[in-house]
């Protein structure tokens, strides 16, 4: 009975048990779907992130073809043995600008090294070369070639960096690039503006000397070309040339150096309309004053004054677009003897007024006159109004209206009722002969001045010209 009970039993209980069993091995195989699926979308995820970092994990074919990864590129080609020939040539495109005040020159130019590195040789079946930008400059050697005494310098970047790379399948490389430079040219003044200034733009490996890098021009004299329309506002450039040399630092030992040099003629025209002409113009305006009557002493000392103070102006305009050197240049040997000139105009008038002065008081105490009134006019006229009075000459009958003849006019009124007749007449004569008149009031200082200035200023000026020209 028991038995039967137990068998009952288990019956009832193996339905659910199987079902149970069923449940859950299905949701085991459901599970194991998932972890299967998750397992392939990370190992798909992991092959794509691959593929986008392929860069950097394998090398690029062209590494592979130049064998840049199998070689260490910080050491030169052919370390430890004989210098490595570097070859430069130099193609100017132009000459930006010439600055006196800082004493430099910017330039533009097209630089080209030639050399040979057999670790980047490869096969070719048909020898055709590999051109590449500036991208691969940085994975392999390359001369460091600098300018020296350069104050400014940058490698033009419009669009792209301006830098070729060629590589030829026996390993011989070019490297270009167009590069603006500012350096300093020491320049002479001594004949400004009638100078010639010799510039010249040195190139230079920093760290390798001689015993490492041994620079010379590739083609020679044909290895400095130029731009057939190069021009400048202010110069004519003469001649371009190459040459070469050997600098020595006393830490470092011997490098070679190589120069382009170039000769610049200063244009004249624009100094002598801006400095010379009015120079000249300046002296000769100050010698109008030696036809001026010496009675004038207002109009003479004016012109006097203004010719002074306007070669003063020339001079300061010269010197302030100039450097300030401790010698003295062309240019202001020039100006400073014209201001000499237009200074003696005006030491000369001085001269003639204080001369005038003493003899007009030695005629008057020659002539003493009775009344002595005229004599005391003359004198202090003389002392309040600067005019020179002449006592041969009436001078209220003169023809031309004077302050210094008014004045002696109104001390003459009264006696003009009484001496109308022969005073007309005496008019009559000095109007066809005022030029005569006038000529020998003039004082003999005047009269020489006329000579002296003038030729002696000529002279000067063939000397000068012929001096620096």
């Amino acid at each position: 009975m028991v038995l039967v009970m137990k068998l009952l039993f288990l019956t009832c209980l193996w339905p659910t048990a199987v079902l149970h069993s069923s449940h859950s091995q299905h949701h085991h195989l459901h599970r194991r779907q998932q972890m299967s699926f998750s397992r392939k979308h990370n190992s798909k995820r992991e092959i794509k992130m691959r593929k986008l970092d392929s860069t950097k994990v394998r090398p690029l074919k062209t590494e592979q073809l130049l064998h840049i990864e199998d070689h260490d590129f910080a050491l030169r080609p052919g370390f430890g043995g004989s210098p490595i020939p570097v070859g430069i040539d130099v193609q100017v495109e132009s000459i930006d600008s010439i600055s006196e005040v800082d004493m430099d020159f910017t330039m533009t130019l097209y630089l080209r090294h030639y050399w040979k590195d057999e670790r980047l040789s490869f096969r070719s079946n048909k020898n055709k070369s590999m051109t590449f930008d500036g991208r691969l400059i940085k994975k392999i050697w390359v001369p460091d070639v600098f300018f020296v005494h350069s104050k400014r310098s940058f490698i033009h970047d419009t669009t792209v960096e301006n830098i070729m790379l060629r590589v030829y399948p026996d390993g011989n490389v070019l490297f270009s690039l167009r590069i603006t430079v500012s350096a300093m040219c020491f320049m002479d003044f001594s004949r400004f503006p009638l100078d010639t200034q010799n510039c010249s733009l040195e190139l230079e490996s920093y760290a390798y000397n001689e015993d490492d890098l041994m620079l010379y021009w590739k083609h020679g004299n044909k290895s400095l070309s130029t731009d057939e329309h190069i021009s400048l506002s202010q110069f004519f450039i003469e001649e371009f040339s190459a040459s070469s040399g050997l600098a020595f630092y006393s830490s470092t030992g011997w490098y070679n150096r190589l120069f382009i040099n170039f000769a610049l003629r200063r244009h004249i025209f624009f100094f002598v309309l801006q400095s010379y002409f009015p120079a000249m113009l300046m002296v000769m305006l100050s010698w109008v004053s030696f036809w001026i009557d010496r009675r004038a002493v207002p109009a003479r000392v004016s012109l006097g004054i203004t010719t002074v103070l306007t070669m003063s102006t020339i001079m300061t305009g010269v010197s302030a677009s100039m450097p300030q050197v401790s010698y003295i240049k062309a240019v202001d040997v020039y100006l400073w003897i014209s201001f000499l000139f237009v200074f003696l105009s005006v030491i000369e008038y001085a001269a003639v007024n204080y001369l005038t002065t003493i003899e007009e008081r030695k005629q008057l105490k020659k002539r003493g006159k009775a009344s002595g009134m005229y004599s005391m006019d003359a004198v202090q006229a003389m002392a309040f109004d600067g005019c020179f009075h002449d006592p041969d000459v009436d001078m209220d009958l003169t023809p031309f209206p004077d302050p210094c003849e008014e004045n002696e006019t109104r001390t003459s009124q009264t006696n003009i009722s009484n001496a109308d007749t022969p005073r007309l007449k005496r008019k009559r004569s000095l109007k066809g002969n005022v030029g005569r008149i006038i000529l020998q009031n003039n004082h003999v200082i005047d009269t020489y001045s006329r000579i002296i200035f003038p030729s002696v200023y000529i002279v000067f000026n063939f000397f000068y010209w012929g001096l620096y020209i």
